[in-house]
């Protein structure tokens, strides 16, 4: 099948089991559809599914995407650092049945839970009134309340006309003191060590969405120093390609040149200069502005030739 994406390897996709609004099953089909080699499911902060249905058969994901012609990549996106926005390890590779990893997913779980229905009483006693069950059912999916991501909360405001988009949205809830409800967040290092611990490999995604300049512990510190104390920690890459021109970096650097300044900045650094487009299947939502598989990622070369991203 001829390739119709800019990237045959995508190590950064969502799917219904956090904010995406593709199953897991969807978006292995549409991958193999645009011929894709190589795809990660790396929802937040949540286990990757073990068993899809398919037929009213339940099966392995990973075996039904190798017979679409895909390798499936299980993964978690683990949102990182209370103080920090937007800092994200996509670990992939690890043993998802290890008892850290459960109890560390049980952590994630019980704090986003607390803090999202904080944030949705809130934002409802400020004006913009919704109601949990409108969170758990966003898009009619009906969700468990350890699934619900922050962003199913930017969405339905854009959907009730509270914004314009999803990244207004998120935007707004971010830069108004009046909303902020922090949850308790694991520190990136430690999820590095996790990761290694468990049989896998953490990758910084999308370093440019975090602030030029940060309070880290009490310390201000740049973007680049930030990210130096995880490759100290023993972070195994960053996400270099990505969708940045279609989320909410707020910087003036063009997409490109992000790219092209996160592979010359880091190619000594960390061994695997990642690449991914944070698809959420945004079609089906309230963005004309999508991301789709393979818009960002890495080639199949690289991911052959680079031993660590081989072994997985």
């Amino acid at each position: 099948m001829e390739r119709r994406t800019n990237y045959p390897v995508d190590l950064h996709c969502h799917t219904t089991n956090s904010d995406g609004a593709d199953t897991p099953k969807e978006l292995i089909d549409h991958a193999a559809a645009l011929g894709m080699r190589v795809i990660a499911i790396t929802d937040h902060d949540v286990l990757p599914p073990s068993e899809i249905e398919v037929d009213g058969q339940m099966v392995d994901p990973v075996v039904y995407a190798k017979n679409q012609g895909v390798k499936l990549l299980p993964g978690i996106e683990f949102s990182c650092e209370t103080d920090i926005e937007d800092v994200h390890v996509v670990v992939l590779g690890c043993d998802y049945t290890d008892p850290k990893i459960l109890e560390m997913n049980q952590k994630i779980v019980d704090s986003k839970i607390y803090s999202y229905q904080k944030l949705v009483a809130l934002l409802t006693q400020k004006g913009y009134p919704m109601t949990w069950e409108e969170v758990l059912n966003y898009n009619n999916i009906p969700r468990k309340a350890e699934a619900v991501q922050k962003k199913l909360i930017f969405n339905l405001m854009a959907e009730k006309g509270y914004t314009t988009t999803w990244s207004e949205a998120k935007l707004l809830i971010r830069n108004d003191r009046e909303f902020s409800v922090k949850r308790e967040k694991p520190d990136a290092a430690e999820i590095i060590e996790l990761a290694h611990q468990t049989g896998g490999i953490a990758i910084l995604g999308h370093p440019y969405l975090i602030d030029a300049v940060v309070e880290n512990q009490g310390e201000t510190m740049t973007r680049e120093d930030f990210i130096k104390t995880l490759v100290n920690a023993g972070l195994d890459g960053i996400e270099a390609a990505y969708t940045y021109d279609k989320t909410t970096y707020k910087g003036e650097m063009t997409k490109d040149e992000i790219i092209k300044k996160v592979r010359w900045d880091y190619q000594d650094q960390v061994k695997i200069i990642s690449g991914g487009s944070d698809y959420h299947a945004d079609y089906k939502k309230t963005d004309k502005n999508v991301r789709s598989i393979g818009e960002c990622g890495i080639s199949w070369e690289y991911f052959q030739t680079n031993k660590i991203l081989a072994s997985l």
